[in-house]
């Protein structure tokens, strides 16, 4: 399969991504996971600009990423919504990996591994799990409890209607996610000077 390099889609499959890399213009590729996840596994070459950074700095940053980007994340979801915001600053060559870093090695894509944190969702899905849990637990002594459970359950329907997860913006924020977060200055820096 031959990418056609005047026109990429805005959504590539590992196979399109990783066939780009290995061609004579390979794209940036900007990961907007945490960097927590980002420590424990990684496309190699790969940009770490989290995705509360990369908003808070779109602007900077597209000043910075002149070159075609290819953003990941877990899945896609906050891939897509950091390609909102870069294209937003004016960044016209973004593109999305599909379905993320999961896919990526899925697929036999190379990846670095660390020592990093569980992904958000695995996140999410603990903390949910254990107030559920709670909740059904406690309604046996206090039968109000199980609300607890049942708004849970509201909050993860709505996360699914809306690809969106506050509970994950939430954990995101914890500093087992945050700690080596890059500092703007360190990103430019990085993107400016082509390594990382």
């Amino acid at each position: 399969m031959t990418i056609d390099t005047t026109a990429r889609p805005a959504t590539l499959d590992a196979a399109q991504v990783r066939e780009w890399m290995a061609g004579p213009t390979d794209p940036r590729i900007v990961d907007v996971r945490t960097p927590g996840e980002f420590a424990d596994v990684h496309i190699p070459g790969s940009y770490n600009v989290p995705l509360d950074l990369l908003e808070e700095h779109r602007r900077e940053l597209a000043e910075h990423l002149d070159d075609d980007v290819v953003l990941v994340c877990r899945s896609g979801a906050r891939a897509r919504r950091a390609e909102g915001a870069l294209a937003e600053a004016g960044l016209p060559n973004l593109h999305v990996l599909d379905g993320g870093i999961t896919a990526w090695e899925s697929a036999g894509g190379d990846v670095v591994r660390g020592e990093g944190t569980w992904d958000l969702e695995r996140q999410v899905r603990l903390v949910a799990g254990s107030i559920v849990l709670t909740g059904i637990v406690a309604s046996t002594v206090v039968p109000q409890a199980k609300w607890l459970s049942a708004g849970i359950g509201a909050g993860l329907t709505g996360a699914a209607l809306t690809d969106t997860c506050a509970m994950g913006m939430l954990l995101s924020k914890l500093p087992h996610n945050r700690r080596n977060t890059p500092d703007p200055e360190t990103v430019f820096a990085q993107l400016r000077d082509g390594h990382n």
